[in-house]
């Protein structure tokens, strides 16, 4: 008997940002935890053909899969909730379809065919949709369709999914419309007009929304649950309250009361299945809001106007905070502002520095200050990525005398090009998805920092990068006591580097922020964290 994968489809209206997500992913924790295998998928509208060339104020953070696709942010709260791995299958945008399309048509695969939106770029989308239910088996395949309803660039995906709704059939699709109901303050009403007008312009579409979760500043009340219903075509039952709460990580549990799970199941004819196993989501919350004690973190970057361009970097920092019963209170610091002069008024009252990723020169200075800092004052000190390179820069600098090195991605004419592009970089001109991504084996040496977090001599963690510690100065690194404690097993390639001296000083290479998930905190923020407290006594 073939295996029958059911479609959940979740749109947006009234507004963007409401948390489309957070419900996807809500809701797949719910399923998954009553004993169903799920997977999520965002399709963006946007023409890129991923968010890897996008400017982290246009798009927040661009997450990384661990086959190396550069994908939407979302991406990172599907595996933060359900702790699963999301692939290059997980994302689609409109770019990539297109392109697709495109290359077909060049190919001569239509045929001669006139391409068209219909059926053309709706069939490659519908394929796209189907592909993780039938290559991988989910029981339920949740897709979250990006933008809001009625927007130009979401016609063409809506009207995919209007498609499948017939041809899967009945009883094997279910549409979730998430949309705002306003809180008037002068009135003192909340107004159901806007997910009116919104639910009239998704049946425009040839849709008609099965459940819908309204967002909301303010209990709704039966009478108003009632309202919605008769005017949207949906029974009471299937009119879900989403009121604000102060963690994202509360949403799965008020899912969970107001049934959004049990609805979904009994819409796509499926038994309730068990009891929901949320054991260790529920001792997770209990922790996050019941801390024991208050530690101060500073986060040093470039885009920290936008808190989402760090958004995995901010979420495992809360994990990890958890696990060692302390509300992290994480002060983010521009590192352009950093100077001598403003050393102390900046990262005085910090118990630990974590120096972010980024690209290009702005703000690096600062970052290689803000090192320093930590270094002389035995802060712990954690750096990801270009942070681990900023630390490797500053060490040549202060420690070793080599006064102008640098990497050749700031200064190309360094006379000590301790950071250096890789060799596999060099020739490379297209910059979309050709940096080294994914994930790569790396070897920790015993007795490090890295080890006593681990707890195991090899790992493999997820990489966006193309310039690398330059080998050829190792040597030196190492005598003066800057240690690589973490290699790549064939390429050589240096992924951690520590000071054994220091009381915790941790560079790395990948981004550990991109496996940190609620039930798995990861274990480098974790003894970080911990190294904080410890610092603070």
């Amino acid at each position: 008997m073939p295996h029958n994968t059911k479609y959940v489809f979740v749109t947006g209206g009234v507004t963007s940002s409401l948390g489309k997500g957070i419900i996807s992913a809500s809701l797949a924790k719910l399923l998954q935890s009553r004993g169903y295998s799920v997977t999520i998928q965002k399709l963006d509208p946007y023409i890129n053909v991923d968010p890897g060339t996008l400017n982290p104020y246009e798009h927040g953070e661009c997450y990384v899969t661990e086959d190396g696709a550069e994908t939407d942010l979302d991406l990172g709260h599907y595996e933060r909730f359900i702790n699963l791995p999301t692939t290059q299958a997980n994302n689609v945008t409109t770019g990539r379809i297109y392109q697709s399309v495109i290359n077909k048509e060049r190919k001569g695969e239509y045929l001669g065919k006139t391409v068209q939106v219909i059926p053309h770029i709706t069939d490659e989308i519908k394929g796209r949709i189907k592909l993780l239910g039938t290559k991988h088996k989910y029981d339920v395949v949740i897709t979250e369709i990006g933008g809001t309803v009625g927007d130009i660039e979401s016609l063409p995906y809506i009207e995919s999914v209007r498609q499948l709704r017939w041809e899967l059939g009945p009883t094997n699709s279910v549409f979730i419309h998430l949309t705002l109901v306003p809180y008037l303050a002068a009135s003192g009403e909340l107004k159901t007009k806007p997910t009116q007008h919104s639910v009239k312009v998704l049946l425009e579409n040839g849709i008609q929304p099965d459940v819908l979760v309204l967002r909301t500043e303010k209990t709704l009340n039966e009478e108003l649950r009632r309202k919605v219903a008769l005017f949207c075509n949906v029974d009471s039952e299937s009119v879900v309250e989403s009121i604000d709460v102060k963690t994202i990580y509360e949403v799965p549990l008020l899912m969970l009361k107001e049934k959004l799970d049990l609805t979904v199941l009994k819409k796509l004819n499926l038994p309730v299945g068990n009891e929901p196993d949320l054991d260790s989501w529920n001792q997770f919350i209990a922790k996050l809001k019941n801390p024991k004690k208050t530690i101060k973190i500073g986060l040093v970057g470039k885009y920290v106007e936008l808190p989402d361009a760090y958004k995995s970097i901010v979420e495992s920092i809360i994990h990890a905070g958890a696990s060692n019963e302390c509300k992290v209170d994480l002060i983010t610091i521009h590192s352009e502002t950093i100077c001598d002069s403003t050393l102390e008024e900046k990262l005085g009252d910090l118990k630990g520095i974590i120096v972010a990723p980024g690209f290009g020169h702005r703000g690096v200075e600062g970052k290689i200050n803000a090192v320093k800092y930590a270094r002389e004052k035995g802060i712990p000190f954690l750096g990801i990525c270009l942070g681990m390179q900023c630390a490797v820069i500053e060490f040549a600098r202060n420690v070793l005398g080599l006064s102008d090195a640098n990497s050749t991605e700031m200064v190309r004419s360094t006379q000590n090009p301790v950071i250096d592009l890789m060799e596999s970089q060099k020739g490379i001109i297209d910059k979309g998805g050709t940096m080294r991504l994914g994930a790569y084996l790396c070897v920790v040496k015993k007795g490090s920092k890295a080890a006593q977090a681990y707890h195991k001599p090899e790992i493999q963690e997820r990489h966006r990068h193309r310039y690398e510690f330059n080998n050829a100065f190792l040597d030196q690194f190492e005598k003066a006591g800057m240690v690589a404690t973490g290699t790549n097993p064939e390429t050589g390639l240096v992924e951690i580097m520590e000071i054994a001296k220091h009381p915790w000083f941790v560079g790395v290479q990948f981004h550990p922020e991109y496996k940190s998930s609620v039930v798995n905190p990861h274990p480098l923020f974790v003894n970080f964290v911990k190294a904080a407290l410890d610092f603070n006594k």
